[in-house]
């Protein structure tokens, strides 16, 4: 597990190069999530903390010490500092703020843990001879073996993204368009899949643990925003990207379109590896919509014209 840190805040970077070649677009509407009388779980007790593994867990009083548990394992917090131990020294100071992405991680691995050891019994495997990493991945190919991309799919990003794509044509670019599809549906089918795991093995977080750790979370550019009263369109991209490159005026003329009414942020992913992966980002760019309520109402991954973000500030009450 020692490179458990890295994997997941570089995560989000595995689409990138297919993303700034064809300037991927797949739209999507989050729901706010509902509201609950007696709010028990992360999701409902800190709405938009995270979208991972520990959504779903409840919150209640711990042993000293003890900051999750299931009933097949529990994590300390001595744990914690171990791995951020063996992060880059310049990360720690930035980890140690984040201790819940780091509590996510380190469940998400032992979730992925169990889940190995059952499949791996149910299917014969022999998991004797190969590491962790090895049997994660084996367990991966064999869960996402059913996830298909057809041709209907492929010829409807084609049809939405024919400006980005500079006339080239559907043969031209249908093996790229298929990977990055095949790519991100596998992707979300495991996410998914893991999280309904963590749901199955009703996880319990610390609440008193969680309280501290929700408010230092949220001390970050996207949740200051979020918190301002106002929308908020939220671009996350980098340097390098061409249609992050192509959002940016769009950005500026936006910022100063809506001055004092909307609040329009970009972040640099590779300089905020942690917010952007607490915030679900696997492909740049993503524009992320936010009501005057902080709640995520809807989100895009690729270019987005300003045209097509202005009828979404409509929808939200931004003229």
């Amino acid at each position: 597990m020692k490179h458990l840190i890295a994997l997941a805040i570089t995560s989000f970077f595995f689409l990138t190069s297919v993303v700034s070649l064809l300037g991927a677009e797949q739209k999507n509407t989050v729901n706010p999530p509902s509201s609950s009388p007696t709010p028990r779980v992360v999701n409902d007790l800190y709405p938009g903390l995270t979208t991972g593994v520990l959504a779903d867990a409840r919150a209640s009083e711990l042993p000293k010490g003890v900051v999750l548990k299931t009933g097949k394992f529990v994590i300390r917090d001595h744990e914690l500092n171990e791995e951020i131990a063996q992060a880059p020294e310049e990360l720690r100071p930035k980890l140690k703020k984040y201790a819940f992405f780091i509590l996510e991680q380190i469940a998400r691995f032992k979730l992925l843990q169990a889940e190995v050891t059952s499949w791996a019994a149910q299917t014969g495997q022999d998991i004797s001879e190969k590491n962790e990493d090895e049997m994660i991945q084996k367990y991966f190919k064999a869960l996402v073996e059913k996830v298909k991309v057809n041709d209907a799919e492929i010829q409807d990003f084609y049809n939405e993204n024919t400006d980005m794509l500079q006339g080239a044509s559907l043969a031209q670019v249908k093996p790229q368009i298929e990977q990055f599809l095949l790519q991100q549906k596998q992707q979300d089918f495991i996410n998914e899949h893991i999280r309904a795991v963590g749901r199955r093995m009703q996880m319990t977080i610390s609440a008193s643990w969680l309280k501290v750790q929700a408010s230092c979370v949220r001390d970050n550019p996207v949740d200051r925003v979020r918190a301002s009263e106002k929308p908020s369109l939220v671009d996350f991209g980098s340097t390098g990207c061409v249609p992050c490159e192509m959002m940016a005026p769009i950005l500026e003329t936006l910022r100063e379109k809506h001055k004092g009414k909307l609040n329009v942020l970009f972040v640099h992913v590779q300089e905020n590896p942690i917010l952007a992966s607490r915030y679900g980002v696997q492909s740049i760019p993503v524009q992320i919509f936010f009501d005057k309520s902080g709640v995520e109402v809807y989100r895009h991954v690729g270019f987005l014209p300003q045209s097509e973000i202005e009828k979404q500030l409509s929808d939200m009450g931004v003229q």
